[in-house]
Formats: structure tokens, sequence, C-alpha cells
């Protein structure tokens, strides 16, 4: 199935199965260990200044030989020195977000780069199409992490992002087990990408009380904040429940930009300030239970896909 599979062919991918690029959660060794165990390792730039990324992508081209990619949010301040990089390194897969895709697609494809774009919704998934993407990843509401104002779930989203485009859809958003790939694929998926359950992988950065706050959490412990500045799905701790009373009594833009302060996710994410620290994570950190190897979560994923198939399989041999 792999290599028949439009996203293994279209990435050089064993499985279609991909990293997502997490800030402060996916730097070189989590990218490659993804990458070595057949799925697509990501580098999370969004958190990185261009040397540090420079050294990412140096240290991830030593530690694979398999494809990996570079995600790059489009507003990001350093944008042009990002591209520049990204360009001088020799990457040859980017995933883009949070942003006009029309402005860099075309330059990035000219360099030979394949260009994926993360959207929330059908209007910026045909914007992807147009601006020459190569594919999108249709990302639901349960995702951690920045999210679309529209809180369209992913049950909702796959299906009408793949009615209506032509490219490869990759389904984000509540995607942790095989079981939860299975229905992705089963809702027109071509691949998914999967952010929370690797962010407590063994490889990656994250803080390890952070990884430890994750796989304690239980239903109800995410929320959707900042919504009048770019909404985030934020794991429950005091910073999240000031910014939630501040949403309650009316706060605007300046008031939760000033509460938000700087590099508030940086302090909760990866030096491990579980009260104030802004923790970005998707719901399905309810069901992560246990720290362990990239490649294992990997190959359990597919297990787990593999013998769902079977059993629908069986059914429909049964009704037969």
């Amino acid at each position: 199935m792999e290599m028949k599979n439009p996203i293994c062919k279209l990435l050089n991918i064993k499985y279609p199965i991909i990293q997502a690029g997490m800030v402060w959660c996916s730097g070189w060794k989590l990218a490659s260990a993804v990458s070595n165990a057949g799925g697509l390792g990501i580098i999370g730039a969004g958190s990185m200044y261009p040397d540090v990324l420079r050294e990412h992508i140096q240290k991830c081209k030593l530690a694979t030989d398999k494809p990996f990619g570079v995600n790059i949010p489009l507003l990001y301040p350093n944008i042009q020195e990002i591209i520049e990089v990204i360009i001088e390194e020799g990457v040859k897969i980017v995933f883009s977000s949070a942003g006009n895709p029309a402005t860099w697609t075309s330059i990035l494809k000219a360099k030979g780069i394949t260009v994926v774009h993360v959207i929330a919704n059908t209007k910026f998934a045909l914007k992807a199409q147009e601006a020459g993407a190569d594919a999108v990843v249709a990302e639901g509401f349960e995702a951690g992490g920045h999210n679309g104002r529209e809180e369209t779930t992913t049950l909702c989203l796959i299906p009408m992002i793949k009615d209506a485009v032509n490219i490869p859809v990759i389904a984000a958003g509540g995607i942790g087990s095989g079981k939860s790939m299975l229905a992705a694929f089963a809702l027109g998926a071509d691949a998914v990408q999967i952010g929370s359950a690797f962010a407590v992988a063994e490889e990656s950065s994250a803080h390890p009380a952070f990884k430890n706050k994750i796989i304690s959490a239980t239903e109800g412990d995410t929320k959707l904040a900042m919504k009048k500045l770019v909404p985030v799905r934020l794991l429950k701790n005091e910073f999240a429940d000031a910014i939630s009373q501040a949403e309650a009594e009316g706060a605007n833009r300046i008031q939760l930009i000033e509460l938000l302060g700087k590099a508030r996710a940086k302090l909760g994410m990866f030096e491990g300030d579980m009260e104030n620290g802004e923790l970005e994570i998707g719901q399905i950190s309810a069901m992560l239970k246990e720290i362990k190897p990239a490649k294992q979560i990997l190959e359990e994923i597919w297990e787990e896909y593999k013998a769902g198939l079977k059993r629908f399989k069986d059914l429909q041999d049964e009704m037969n």
C-alpha cells in the first residue's frame, strides 16, 4: 500500500505518517528519528532563528539519509532569511503555515522544493492549491497549537477539503493512534500529520516536565484560547486560567498581548515552567500515557491501523 499512496510517492516515504513541525518540540533529533522510522520528520522552524535552523538542518542531514522537511510559519518575522537558509541547505520539502501561500510557494517550487500548506478551511485550501501547493494539511479543531477560527472538527473538515481540491489531503487534529488514522482515511485523507503523540517522544526537544504533564492530562484539560489574537489550544495551567478569565471579562487584543508577554511558549514547553508557560497541545493528549521512542510510536500507529483495516475487511466479508 505504502508507495501506491500519493503522499508516500510525493514525499518518497514508506508510511503515510508525517510528524508535525511543532515549536520547541521538533528539532533535528525528532525529525531524523521519524524519518529513519519510515515517516516524514519535520523540523519546526517557528521557534528558531535562521542560524539555529541551519544548525538543525545540517545535523538532521547527518542523522538520516531519508527525506525530511521544515515547517515555516509564513508570518515569521525573519521569513526571508529562513527561506534563504532552506534553499542554501538543499531542503527538499517545506510545510508552510500561518500566512498566504501565494507569497512563497512559487519561489520554493522554482528551487525544486515540494510545498505542502497547512489550512483549516476550504477557502484557504483553494488558495493553497491555486498558489501551486503540492498538497494540503487539513487541520481540525482538535489540534494543538495554533488553530482555525472556525472551530471545524477533523470529522467535518477532511471530507469538505477532499471534495474541494484535487491535490492530496493530509489529515491533522486529534490523530494519535492507528484507529484515528484509519478514521481519517475513511474520511478521504491520503495521509495523516501527527503532533501531540510525537511531542512526548523521547527524541522530542520538549522539556521533560511538559511531556509528563501531557501524559497526565485528562479529558477537558485543553482549551482553545486567544481567538482575538491567533487561536491556540492550550493545556490548563495558571497562565491558561488567567487568559480564560481575561477573555471572560472582555479583554481586548492589547490586553491579551500584554498578558501573553514574550517567549511564553518557550518558558513552558522548552524551559519547563508548568504554571506560567504557554503549553500548546491537542485534545489527543488525554489518550497519551507514555513517553517512548519515536520509532515505536510510529510503528504502533501503523500496526494498529493495519489491524483496524483488517477488521473492517473481515466485517465486510461477513456482510457479503
